[in-house]
């Protein structure tokens, strides 16, 4: 083993109200090791994922001062006392914001390569089949139908709102700028696009869906989700997924206003979406992509930065709108 220090990302402070990087420090421990049964990986990928703000409370059940983040990402193993392991394989664990971790057999999954291991993380990942199966599965547009996405930049929303557009669907994504409106437009083949920040978001909403919303795909919840539901056409659907517009914050709104009397009156159907859901199929749906891919019908983004010093600038710019694609950090590099 190379090194002998596992630098760890920690949770210096709790935030009151937005997240910063002073609330992170490094911490240097031993690397762990393997007991009977267990596997030792060194961290190459670490995934920004907005919901894990959502743990760092200081509550009881939630994240505390002193602890190592969490995420998911990608390692490799250094050290196995399994079977089912051997030293050099790449697998999908949940290393958290360091250098090294020791996992049990049944947290560690092999990968099949399907090309670069950030596509394992994005498009082959959690992110990317939450789009997929959000539209394939969850949302079924219809050719012609008008299908709204928000966060449609980000990890999820980039790849759902291509899947829409590739069952017929008329596309429109709300994104957090300028450059990435033109993004979607001109280089993802959205139909059209809408800088929440530029002006109120249902005049805007308005204009691009004159007809109304037939499929709302929700990312953010909060004022986003409010105006969208009175764009929505009579029998509209709209799945929920995340509501990260409430993550960066002690103090989330527990309700969105209006939400019974416009379902009533326009007859809603609001669904709450859970990828895992449909893991049985997740094999498939890679095979579905891959070839999408191949064919050039689908594009990825992909945002890494280097360097685990780097982790708690990454994760706080998620919720500025920072990111473009799956954002991720590179702990280092494949032996």
């Amino acid at each position: 083993m190379p090194e002998k220090i596992n630098r760890q990302m920690v949770i210096a402070g709790i935030p009151e109200g937005r997240l910063h990087i002073s609330h992170y420090k490094m911490r240097e421990a031993a690397v762990p090791q393997p007991g009977a049964g267990q596997v030792l990986v060194r961290t190459l990928l670490i995934s920004m994922d907005p919901v894990s703000r959502t743990r760092i409370t200081g509550k009881p059940g939630g994240l505390q001062i002193g602890d190592v983040m969490p995420s998911s990402g990608l390692a490799q193993v250094v050290a196995s006392k399994h079977p089912d392991f051997t030293e050099g394989q790449v697998v999908e664990c949940a290393p958290g914001w360091q250098d090294y971790s020791v996992h049990g057999s049944d947290a560690l999954t092999g990968i099949d390569r399907l090309g670069p291991l950030t596509h394992h993380l994005s498009v082959y990942g959690v992110s990317g089949l939450t789009g997929y199966f959000g539209m394939t599965e969850a949302g079924m547009p219809k050719p012609g139908e008008t299908v709204l996405v928000s966060a449609a930049g980000g990890a999820v929303g980039h790849i759902a709102g291509q899947v829409a557009k590739l069952r017929g669907a008329r596309v429109v994504g709300i994104v957090s700028s300028p450059e990435k409106a033109r993004w979607l437009t001109e280089t993802l083949g959205y139909d059209a696009a809408i800088d929440r920040r530029a002006g109120p978001v249902g005049a805007a909403i308005k204009q691009a869906c004159p007809e109304g919303v037939d499929l709302y795909f929700d990312n953010v919840g909060g004022e986003v989700l409010e105006t969208a539901l009175t764009r929505m056409k009579d029998h509209g659907r709209i799945v929920i997924c995340g509501y990260a517009s409430q993550y960066d914050t002690q103090t989330p709104e527990t309700a969105t206003r209006g939400v019974p009397s416009v379902v009533l009156y326009k007859r809603l159907r609001i669904d709450g979406y859970v990828v895992m859901d449909y893991y049985g199929k997740k094999q498939a749906a890679r095979k579905q992509m891959a070839e999408w891919m191949k064919a050039g019908k689908l594009q990825v983004a992909i945002d890494l930065l280097d360097g685990l010093e780097r982790a708690p600038e990454g994760f706080a710019g998620l919720f500025n709108g920072e990111n473009r694609g799956k954002r991720m950090i590179k702990v280092a590099d494949e032996v």
